[in-house]
């Protein structure tokens, strides 16, 4: 089963607007959004009327712009992104003293996503991947049982024997507690049909996600492009 997700809905209208085209074309299979953002009320309007599947795009390092309920979650928050933003490697570093800070802005996004949507996100991954930071799993702040974005599938040597041992344990650990697809990849560094094709190739005997940012142009491009849709429309199918 093939995947395509695309990444930050109602963060922007330039944003819903790209995701809604390729939706249309039937080059996507479901968005994540983002709540407390310039576009996210318009966003859940559409989604609503057009019936694509919706999961959650945590956010916990970009400000948020309008709607938020209180102060404390603004202040919570931006110390969950400055700290995030401190260092590279900061998401791999438990900070004790910010598991409250960690709490309070993924649960404040939850019941934003459920009054915008009516209902409970339908998958959760992050911006900037941050849902996999260390105090998001130590924590288990996403509840048990959902299903979650795994790690970038890489192929063996791919990358350095620390990144892919981090990676292995995490998916481990992720793979005991959510749902996950078999493999994760993101468009990007697959913008050829020569490489959609192995991409579809292992989705035919594994569930594949493919991660897409529509806005920029030439996944945009690409996903509309009549070769690309007649591939994505005779394999792609709802999780």
């Amino acid at each position: 089963m093939l995947i395509i997700n695309a990444d930050d809905w109602g963060r922007s209208r330039k944003e819903t607007d790209a995701a809604l085209q390729c939706f249309r074309h039937g080059a996507i299979t479901r968005v994540s959004a983002m709540v407390f953002m310039e576009d996210s009320e318009w966003a859940a309007d559409v989604a609503k009327s057009c019936g694509v599947d919706v999961g959650l795009h945590v956010n916990l390092t970009d400000a948020f712009v309008t709607g938020v309920p209180s102060s404390a979650v603004v202040d919570a928050h931006g110390r969950v992104s400055r700290f995030l933003k401190s260092s590279k490697y900061a998401q791999l570093l438990y900070h004790p003293l910010l598991r409250e800070a960690f709490h309070h802005t993924y649960q404040a996004q939850v019941a934003e996503f459920l009054r915008l949507y009516g209902k409970a996100p339908s998958h959760v991954d992050g911006h900037q991947h941050m849902h996999l930071c260390a105090n998001m799993l130590a924590d288990a702040i996403i509840p048990f049982g959902q299903k979650v974005r795994r790690n970038f599938s890489f192929k063996s040597r791919e990358k350095g024997w620390l990144n892919r041992t981090f990676r292995r344990f995490s998916d481990w650990w992720l793979s005991r507690n959510y749902v996950l697809t078999d493999y994760f990849f993101a468009l990007s560094q697959h913008l050829s049909i020569a490489a959609l094709e192995r991409v579809i190739s292992l989705s035919k005997t594994s569930n594949v996600e493919l991660m897409t940012h529509p806005a920029q142009r030439d996944e945009q491009t690409f996903l509309v492009g009549a070769v690309c849709e007649r591939l994505v429309r005779d394999t792609c199918a709802n999780v």
